[in-house]
């Protein structure tokens, strides 16, 4: 027969109970406190944390991996970095194990990807450019010299090849200005420069259409880089021209205005031709939204309008175009 337990010993035995509930208690708050603090810095964490358990089952997971539960599904236990593509995204992929879970990161990279690409093509492109560049000089130089020995009747063979060669240093001046970055040297000038200047360049660009061409006829000073602005214009006003040479009617119209206010001038660009497609590359370099394009005009125009403290949209309306401000 067990000996009975004394009143003290019983005390003592309900006051360690206690101690060991509240230790428990206070256990259990700590832990919560940890997970609680575990969720809050990985929810701080710009990339998608997942914590796994052996059995692949999550243990905690941030919100971003809860937006590419898909890419989850992809992931490769036991291999610690690589790169993986996912809707059109690329991912970083980094593992770690310990205590018998596994820790799973991905960082969106695309961006990054996206300007070593872009600066791996321009070096590329910009070395070509300046292996053609010479070349097709002398050719220019050559057929300017045969325009005037050469008889009437192939007088427009020979200026076929000259607006050929002006698309190619088009497509060089591009190249090299993209590779380089663009620099504003700004003075004060006169919108007929630039109209004159508009003008002469449409004289040599290819179109087999009949096009009207609306442009401001009032003569305002502007601020800017007379060969930089040029070259905006002429950008927008060719990309019109090759949309309504796409287009099904035998004839098209480009109309540029003008306003401005106290601070900016305002311009808008409107042309007949076919709808733009694929939208999202607008200013996407090296990618063209049309079948004559080389993907640096209007990436370059959207340079030259924020080298002039202006922004450049796509008109959403019922005509077809774009909208460019200049500082004043």
């Amino acid at each position: 027969m067990s000996e009975a337990i004394s009143p003290l010993e019983l005390k003592a035995l309900i006051d360690q109970t206690y101690k060991v509930e509240e230790e428990y208690v206070s256990l259990r708050q700590s832990y919560n406190h940890l997970q609680s603090t575990i969720e809050q810095v990985i929810e701080f964490l710009p990339n998608a944390i997942w914590i796994v358990e052996t059995d692949g089952s999550i243990f905690l997971r941030n919100s971003q991996a809860n937006a590419l539960n898909a890419l989850f599904e992809t992931l490769r236990f036991g291999e610690e970095d690589y790169e993986a593509h996912f809707e059109d995204r690329s991912y970083l992929i980094k593992s770690a194990h310990h205590n018998e879970k596994y820790l799973f990161s991905a960082t969106d990279i695309t961006e990054q990807k996206r300007k070593e690409n872009l600066a791996t093509m321009g070096q590329m492109a910009a070395h070509l450019s300046h292996e053609i560049r010479n070349p097709v000089g002398s050719i220019a130089l050559l057929a300017s010299t045969l325009l005037k020995k050469v008889i009437p009747e192939n007088r427009p063979i020979v200026e076929e090849i000259q607006k050929s060669l002006y698309r190619i240093e088009r497509i060089i001046k591009a190249t090299l200005m993209f590779s380089k970055g663009v620099s504003a040297q700004k003075n004060r000038l006169r919108w007929g420069q630039i109209r004159e200047s508009l003008i002469s360049a449409i004289g040599y660009y290819s179109y087999a259409k009949n096009i009207e061409f609306v442009f401001p006829q009032e003569d305002f000073e502007l601020f800017g880089d007379l060969d930089l602005l040029t070259m905006l214009f002429s950008n927008f006003v060719f990309n019109a021209i090759d949309a309504i040479e796409l287009d099904d009617e035998d004839e098209g119209k480009i109309e540029i205005t003008h306003t401005k206010t106290k601070e900016i001038h305002i311009f808008e660009i409107y042309d007949s031709g076919i709808a733009i497609e694929n939208k999202k590359w607008l200013f996407e370099a090296f990618k063209s939204t049309k079948e004559r394009g080389n993907g640096l005009g209007l990436v370059l125009s959207k340079n030259i309008v924020e080298s002039h403290g202006g922004e450049i949209t796509l008109c959403e309306g019922e005509r077809k175009g774009f909208r460019f401000t200049l500082v004043l």
